[in-house]
């Protein structure tokens, strides 16, 4: 499994151990003590805890050099800074999107890898933004005052984003810093974070995609591993490698098997504090739709993917992202399927409604949370279908046509005043949908046409062939003949003719023939139309309810406690330790010489199959460094990437996956045996000097 944040992979396969049954909370479990748990924000992390604990007491600056060492990828992933001269560590797959966009037939980056030996060799990302956090100031009462107790969901929905909108314009024209406000605890608490921005990104390392993946899907979720899942970038300002204050300085030792390690990344979404009426709606409803989307892409890539040696490549970055995210939301809905863990989600939650039922004060102020909470996915059921195809576009796939659509979309927002604009369309955004939208990057017509073709079909699958806007998208032909007229006949493909409508704004795209931007128009009324429902009727209602239920938990508990993942930058904790399945010892760290009596064990098949890099030098490689280890941090999706660090503040690992066990993550944590799996600082550099010849890129490490 890979953790970079596109879908949220989780599966509950593990009962959970006695010290979580009494634990009185719906999912998120207070700090105890007794586990390693939480992602936890930087403006509040357990210090007691790592006191009393571990012995180990981080200072304000500890904590602010982790923060600006800590990088998050806008491909959904994170990473850091490991040199002064702008040098960026993430992993592999965090950064095949990029591989993949600068790859061509004659130069294959994602499966041959690549080194460049000097600067100028370095290319450039068509359209990667880094972000790093500068600062978190709570503006939860500036929010909160916006939004009056007589509003209706509708206008309180309004009122927020307007705020929220005004804060974030404010921030961005005061620091020139992007600024966004974040949610936390689904609605309890906002926090505005800002951000120092990178858009000119250059690669500068990356293994081969046979390593990277060593295994492949046989092998992901799973432990022993032996991956070299990592890459660096470069980042850049004003042409030349970015001056970097601070960077991670490299362990000479790495992690070692019991020591305390931290993971500073950016984990994308977790449902600790689900209601039970939310987890049902996405056993029943969400996931199952989901799945049935991903298997119906997993198939069409499939058959792309067989036409031809160009198709496999064009196709393969997204034939792997598809594979991914399909076994992970497999593994997800098991975990909800799982009676045992239904239940004791249900103990705690009936447990917490006692004690708010038990007391006329928390009753009337909190008690009906999760009532509305339920209300509000009765509503989201009925609704699914529309929205699933029309505003989330697994109706409309592909490319292009999310560049109509933005386009479409930006000439009506640009129309409005910043705070009633959609939140991805405000100002302090804009500079970053500008670098997608503008992107260089190449799109490959044939694969748009399949996508568009087989997403048009799906939609008339999921609102049947006599719903009006399917007969408005068709028009009369079929899926494929359809698909053909639009893609054949738009021009989006050219960024200059994007750029040229989007100046001309409405009048241009009223004005405009591209049939794909005059299907954007087509569907847009539909599709605002679902969006405002699921956001007044759905979300807003939602978040006003998890914020009772938040402050009903603070009131009971205190505020010891971590908000779930909104992939902003989080730091968990935990030991490099091994664990027991089936009886079996599993250990903490494996070797370099391990990955070759793995692959021998499976008679060197793929995806057992060592590069040829790696064979040619085997007597060169000291068996014995370290690999890959695990670890008891509590990570999820979009901790692809990140960091793990030592009490010295020092690189001993990037963490790229985690085991079976770690799947029940985005519900609950178990230590028992959930491990987050890890590149060792030590293979790294073994790698650069022993197999690649890049003694001088690990001296830049400071190796």
């Amino acid at each position: 499994m890979r953790f970079r944040f596109v879908f949220f992979p989780q599966r509950l396969t593990q009962t959970l151990t006695q010290t979580l049954m009494g634990a009185l909370v719906l999912a998120v479990i207070a700090s105890t003590g007794f586990a390693d748990e939480g992602m936890w924000v930087f403006n509040n992390l357990p210090r007691q805890q790592l006191k009393d604990k571990y012995g180990f007491e981080p200072t304000d600056a500890w904590v602010n050099h982790v923060m600006k060492s800590s990088v998050r990828f806008n491909s959904g992933g994170s990473g850091s800074f490991v040199s002064s001269n702008g040098l960026v560590l993430t992993n592999h797959h965090v950064g095949a999107d990029t591989l993949q966009k600068i790859s061509t037939a004659e130069q294959d980056y994602y499966k041959n890898g690549f080194w460049a030996k000097t600067l100028a060799e370095e290319p450039k990302a068509p359209d990667l933004e880094l972000n790093v956090l500068q600062s978190i100031e709570d503006v939860t009462a500036r929010v909160n005052a916006a939004v009056k107790p007589e509003m209706s969901a509708p206008e309180a929905f309004g009122a927020r984003r307007a705020i929220m909108s005004t804060i974030e314009k404010e921030s961005l024209d005061k620091t020139g810093q992007r600024s966004d406000v974040v949610t936390l605890y689904q609605g309890g608490q906002y926090h505005l974070y800002r951000y120092k921005k990178y858009t000119d990104i250059r690669l500068v390392w990356a293994p081969e995609f046979d390593i990277a993946f060593f295994g492949g899907d046989p092998d992901n979720f799973e432990y022993p591993r032996y991956d070299l899942d990592v890459c660096l970038f470069r980042a850049y300002e004003n042409d030349q490698p970015a001056k970097i204050e601070h960077f991670l300085k490299w362990s000479k030792a790495g992690a070692a098997e019991g020591e305390l390690v931290f993971v500073s990344g950016h984990p994308g979404r977790t449902s600790r504090l689900n209601t039970m009426a939310a987890l049902k709606f996405n056993r029943d409803l969400r996931l199952p739709g989901v799945l049935n989307f991903l298997r119906r892409m997993e198939v069409l890539l499939q058959q792309y993917s067989q036409r031809g040696e160009e198709q496999a490549r064009i196709g393969k970055e997204d034939l792997f992202g598809i594979q991914n995210s399909r076994k992970a939301q497999l593994g997800q809905i098991a975990g909800l399927q799982d009676a045992t863990i239904m239940a004791r989600k249900e103990m705690a939650e009936k447990e917490l409604r006692a004690r708010i039922e038990a007391d006329p004060k928390l009753k009337a102020t909190y008690g009906t949370a999760w009532s509305r909470i339920e209300q509000a996915k009765k509503v989201q059921a009925e609704i699914r279908s529309e929205y699933s195809v029309l505003e989330s576009g697994q109706g409309l796939s592909g490319e292009l046509f999310s560049i109509a659509r933005t386009l479409v979309r930006l000439a009506e927002e640009n129309s409005k005043p910043n705070p009633e604009r959609l939140r991805e369309y405000g100002d302090s955004g804009r500079s970053s949908l500008e670098l997608k939208l503008y992107s260089t990057a190449p799109i490959h017509e044939d694969l748009e046409l399949a996508k568009l073709t087989d997403s048009l079909g799906y939609l008339a699958e999921q609102l049947g062939g006599d719903h009006p806007i399917v007969k408005k998208v068709l028009d009369g032909k079929g899926p494929a003949t359809r698909a053909a007229e639009l893609i054949g006949g738009s021009k989006l493909q050219d960024v200059a003719a994007r750029k040229k409508l989007a100046e001309g704004g409405k009048a241009a795209i009223a004005q405009s023939q591209d049939p794909l931007i005059k299907l954007a128009l087509l569907v847009d009324p539909e599709s605002r139309a679902v969006r405002k429902k699921f956001e007044e009727q759905v979300m807003e209602v939602e978040r006003q309810a998890y914020a009772q239920i938040a402050r009903a938990l603070f009131e009971i508990e205190g505020p010891s406690r971590y908000p779930d993942a909104t992939f902003t930058l989080r730091l968990s904790f935990g030991t490099v330790k091994g664990y027991v399945e089936n009886g079996k010892n599993i250990p903490a760290l494996t070797t370099m010489g391990g990955a070759f009596e793995h692959a021998e064990k499976h008679a060197n098949k793929s995806p057992w199959a060592l590069p040829k890099s790696w064979h040619q030098r085997r007597e060169q490689i000291q068996a014995k460094t370290p690999f890959n280890f695990v670890s008891t941090c509590d990570i999820i999706g979009g901790n692809s990437g990140s960091p793990v660090i030592n009490q010295a503040g020092e690189f001993v690992g990037i963490i790229f996956d985690g085991n079976i066990q770690s799947l029940v993550g985005d519900f609950i944590f178990d230590e028992t045996q959930n491990r987050a799996v890890s590149v060792h600082s030590s293979s790294i550099i073994e790698a650069m000097k022993s197999i690649y010849g890049a003694e001088s890129l690990a001296a830049e490490l400071g190796k």
